[in-house]
């Protein structure tokens, strides 16, 4: 396993989106972070972190993965059930595919019902909405007087 196949494994679940953060981590959403979507796994891009793959596995899984060789908690996120795998030999590429599935449902289930709801749209006006938040809230917005 390497962060393409990752990448290309959690873009084909539906509603994925990805963005970079903090310099070199590609993050992949449950929904887009305009509208309310969350993240629920993360690959380290050049190396540099303490893993190659981060991801939400939820309280029941949490210890059980904490016990595979190579699988540790992860820096800052281990209060909200995140593991980090040390190294892509860490798990098989079937249970990685098994795992990020399931942080993907878990994520998704835990998303308000409006975030849900707008994910249920069609592309194209899910893609239209933060455009029309903009211009409602500047609409309300009060103009300063000079």
């Amino acid at each position: 396993m390497d962060n393409e196949r990752i990448r290309a494994f959690c873009l084909s679940l539906p509603h994925v989106v990805e963005t970079v953060n903090w310099g070199h981590h590609l993050v992949y959403w449950v929904g887009d972070r305009s509208i309310g979507g969350k993240m629920f796994a993360m690959t380290d891009l050049d190396g540099t972190g303490s893993g190659v793959l981060w991801f939400h596995c939820g309280a029941e899984r949490f210890h059980e993965l904490l016990e595979c060789d190579g699988m540790i908690a992860a820096p800052y996120l281990a209060r909200a059930f995140w593991v980090t795998m040390e190294r892509w030999d860490a798990l098989r590429t079937r249970e990685i595919e098994d795992e990020l599935r399931r942080a993907h449902a878990l994520i998704f289930d835990k998303l308000p019902k409006r975030t849900q709801t707008l994910l249920a749209l069609p592309e194209k006006e899910r893609a239209a909405l933060p455009q029309e938040r903009k211009k409602r809230a500047a609409a309300r917005t009060p103009k300063k007087r000079t």
